[in-house]
């Protein structure tokens, strides 16, 4: 079975991103990325977690600030996902971290994508028995 090419879809895709969709940026400060959402979502809450998200962006630089996972959940519509954007290659967050994170706040994390030359997205949904 070989690998499907992702190679030329654009980062808002591998997110996820539709025009319909309903967006929470929160400690997202990355101006690329901010500058190609912004325009392609109607609404977008910024610095706040808006109710029935579809996707929450949480930008986090340290360990501390993945303790806003578990209060963030409450804010995702069933099928939603909270993106989780963390430094890639540091030693004060690392992958295993987040990924701990996740767990601890009841979602179940089944995605990861490289954000831009310094960050990695990682996804966390609610478990399907949860939905």
């Amino acid at each position: 079975m070989s690998e499907i090419d992702y190679s030329h879809r654009t980062l808002l895709q591998k997110l996820g991103v539709k025009p319909e969709s309903r967006v929470s940026l929160l400690g997202v400060r990355d101006p690329n990325f901010l500058r190609e959402i912004l325009p392609q979502v109607a609404n977008p809450a910024q610095h706040r977690a808006a109710k029935e998200s579809d996707l929450i962006f949480l930008g986090v630089e340290s360990e501390g600030q993945l303790k806003r996972l578990d209060p963030l959940k409450k804010y995702i519509v069933p099928k939603g996902a909270i993106w989780v954007i963390y430094p890639k290659g540091q030693k004060h967050i690392t992958q295993a971290q987040v990924m701990t994170a996740i767990k601890a706040a009841g979602l179940t994390d089944n995605k990861v994508c490289s954000f831009s030359e310094t960050h990695t997205a990682l996804r966390a949904c609610i478990p399907l028995t949860e939905r």
